[in-house]
């Protein structure tokens, strides 16, 4: 085995990140469902004369675009730069993609509070907050738990016992 096999070896995948298969199929169908709703609401918005409507419209179709180009690169095939960025995005931790999602969906809301702009951002927001539950991890057994509350118990009367000054 090479140094450079050794080296690619050794790099953080994107499988590392403890999701598991279908909680990340689940989070890509939401990233989907988010960009078509963003850009149906996006379109939807534009069709008005008040400039922040167009605004948070625009904003909307970006973010559509955004989304399809992180979680769906292939239906943006025809971009040259379409994969690098999607490598990129894989590369990501799950609470950066939260946090990214999130800010991206609220950013229009709060340009223009309407009923098109809330809920056609909601299943984009919905989507950073998927990203950002999988950024706490996988929960943890009864069997761990009981164990640490074992511990846990144990320290606190050894720390009660040598406070009050009796041996222990």
């Amino acid at each position: 085995m090479s140094s450079e096999e050794t080296a690619a070896s050794t790099k953080a995948t994107p499988e590392d990140d403890g999701m598991t298969w279908w909680y990340r199929w689940l989070c890509k169908i939401a990233g989907v469902a988010g960009g078509i709703s963003c850009a149906i609401a996006g379109v939807w918005n534009c069709v008005t004369v008040n400039p922040l409507n167009i605004a948070a419209g625009v904003w909307m179709v970006l973010n559509a675009f955004v989304l399809f180009l992180c979680e769906v690169p292939f239906c943006c095939q025809f971009i040259e730069f379409a994969n690098a960025i999607a490598a990129r995005a894989d590369k990501l931790k799950p609470w950066q993609k939260a946090l990214f999602y999130c800010g991206m969906a609220l950013f229009p809301v709060i340009l223009k509070f309407s009923f098109t702009t809330l809920f056609g951002n909601a299943i984009a927001f919905a989507t950073g907050v998927l990203y950002g539950l999988a950024s706490l991890g996988k929960k943890g057994d009864a069997v761990t738990y009981a164990r640490l509350q074992h511990q846990k118990q144990g320290d606190e009367e050894r720390m009660a016992g040598t406070t009050n000054g009796a041996p222990e």
